[in-house]
């Protein structure tokens, strides 16, 4: 089966209503699962969209900054607290949700990353390990709810989670610079 085929059966797992309503129930699930499932599912649909639009892609995204600019506007849009509440209680905000981060993101994302060299590549994860700390550190020391939505544990439990995701790669990165690339292409 190809990669195309698993990216359609998860986007469309993640749309079933009990799965849906389950995975935003829980604050960290939603923003450290979903959000990254969706995005996944978009890179795995992205082939069958590169090969039908071949010369969109071309035109439009040829040396990959365009689609990762617009990957990073829409992560960080749904890193914001306030997108989280809004997809849980406005109907077209779920909507864009399911649209914005498998199409938005994750196609872009797996179209622009080949094309990109070491150095946007790093300056993209440096650009992440400092949102995530950031937001760390904003769910786990805020002295109020930032989501409507979730408890105050909730939301310090998702810090702690961000805080994971932040060390892990910092330590990603330090093992890349050390690691000998005289093989690579």
């Amino acid at each position: 089966m190809s990669a195309t085929r698993y990216g359609i059966i998860l986007y469309a797992l993640l749309i079933i209503p009990p799965v849906r309503n389950a995975m935003e129930s829980v604050m960290i699930v939603h923003m450290l699962v979903q959000i990254p499932l969706l995005i996944f599912s978009g890179w795995l649909m992205a082939d069958k969209f590169q090969d039908k639009f071949q010369r969109f892609f071309a035109k439009w995204n040829g040396n990959g900054i365009a689609g990762i600019l617009l990957v990073i506007v829409m992560t960080t849009f749904w890193m914001i607290p306030r997108m989280l509440d809004e997809a849980l209680a406005v109907w077209y905000f779920e909507l864009f949700k399911f649209i914005s981060l498998p199409f938005l993101a994750g196609i872009p994302l797996r179209n622009s990353w080949k094309k990109l060299g070491p150095l946007a590549k790093s300056f993209i994860v440096f650009n992440y390990i400092s949102m995530f700390g950031l937001l760390a550190w904003i769910y786990i020391d805020a002295p109020v709810r930032v989501c409507n939505s979730y408890l105050e544990a909730d939301q310090e439990i998702l810090g702690w989670g961000f805080l994971i995701i932040t060390v892990s790669l910092i330590l990603y990165m330090l093992q890349y610079v050390f690691m000998d690339h005289s093989e690579e292409p």
